[in-house]
């Protein structure tokens, strides 16, 4: 026969260190020492061996509620439902096949289509004058400082008719109706789009000042690019994308990440800071060995926490409690049936009740997952995220 379960008795709601909690008895039992990974991780206090005290779950959240609650390992009627990255072409023109209506076409109508919650982001790209996460057509390009002065006035786009753009989605963040976010490029992801792989290798031994000069130039942009954001829509969140790791860690040195990244986050990160949005590192692969040095400079979460690549988010969790993580749902479990999906979040369900995590597809979903098998994620995602909060 297994343990009995304790009935707690509710006695009421309290004022506590400026919150309102709920008050219980619980009969016989000994006094709370820990936090565990459950939903008692949002245990306030406790006053004698029989009396806790829990933050009430709340009956319903406004979408940026709820992200910020999670955001902020506080109770919620339920975890947020969406996709950070946006679907393949290929996935897309798949389904179109399989029934999914032609006139969904933007990614926000293709996720009102699923039920998703409502979102809409907008990245700000280095070298054209689009808020889509484009693919850059300069990789490469340049090989030394002669070649950065010279193609320089190719990059740094005007955005000002895109942020104008956001004014009917900052109306709508306003009232809780769809969270907004940004992406700019960040100090790995711009130097290496411009140098290829190889080339910005050598260039932190033989070209430091190429690579300083490069990132201040970008930094200056982005700061740009946050005065006039503010002005029209505050965003709930901000992903600098990087993508600095692979399945084996990252592809920096933490010497060259403090020499090249870190003097940049420090300028842009207070901003955020100022805004109360979230400030998350989009890096693929596994972002494990690196989540102290984001930490160390003022960034508070991560994405997408790639299963391929052998992250691990509980571990993570455990050794670093504070870190924000969105994604890590294996995409390639996506087509093995209903078993291998609720194995998926059977496995994420100790990292969803933890908070400070959003169940996402660790990256694009697949083209070769048909409409009829998302279509069983998404309603499984409903199923553990409802589940998840409880």
């Amino acid at each position: 026969m297994g343990k009995r379960r304790l009935k707690p008795l509710f006695l009421g709601r309290v004022r506590l260190a400026g919150q309102t909690l709920n008050r219980y008895r619980l009969p016989s039992a000994p006094p709370v020492t820990k936090m565990t990974d459950d939903r008692s991780s949002f245990l306030s206090a406790s006053v004698d061996q029989h009396e806790i005290f829990l933050m009430p779950t709340p009956v319903h959240m406004s979408h940026v509620e709820r992200f910020r609650a999670v955001m902020g390992f506080q109770p919620v009627d339920r975890l947020p439902r969406w996709e950070w990255a946006m679907w393949w072409d290929e996935t897309i023109a798949n389904w179109r096949r399989q029934g999914l209506p032609a006139e969904r076409r933007s990614v926000f109508e293709i996720s009102e289509y699923f039920g998703l919650d409502p979102y809409q982001q907008f990245w700000f790209s280095t070298t054209d004058p689009t808020i889509e996460a484009v693919q850059h057509h300069v990789e490469g390009i340049v090989s030394n400082m002669d070649d950065y002065l010279r193609l320089r006035p190719k990059f740094f786009p005007d955005h000002g008719k895109a942020i104008e753009s956001m004014r009917p989605w900052a109306a709508r963040q306003a009232n809780g109706g769809a969270v907004v976010w940004i992406t700019i490029e960040g100090f790995f992801w711009f130097p290496r789009t411009l140098m290829g792989f190889t080339k910005i290798g050598y260039a932190f031994y033989d070209q430091p000042e190429l690579i300083h000069r490069i990132n201040q130039d970008l930094t200056d942009f982005n700061l740009r690019i946050l005065d006039e954001v503010r002005k029209v829509c505050v965003p709930t969140f901000v992903t600098i994308a990087e993508d600095m790791s692979y399945n084996k860690g990252p592809m920096i040195s933490q010497r060259h990440f403090d020499e090249f990244i870190a003097p940049y986050y420090r300028q842009i990160v207070p901003r955020l800071q100022e805004w109360s949005a979230t400030p998350i590192v989009d890096t693929d692969g596994d972002v494990t060995q690196m989540v102290p040095w984001l930490l160390r400079e003022g960034i508070q979460g991560v994405l997408p926490l790639e299963r391929q690549a052998g992250v691990a988010g509980m571990a993570i969790r455990r050794q670093f409690p504070e870190i924000r993580m969105i994604g890590h749902f294996n995409k390639m479990v996506m087509d093995k049936g209903e078993a291998a999906v609720r194995a998926e979040f059977e496995r994420l369900m100790p990292l969803m009740r933890s908070g400070g995590f959003i169940p996402s597809v660790d990256h694009q979903t697949p083209p070769h997952v048909t409409l009829e098998q998302y279509q069983l994620y998404r309603r499984l995602l409903d199923e553990y995220t409802t589940a998840a909060a409880k």
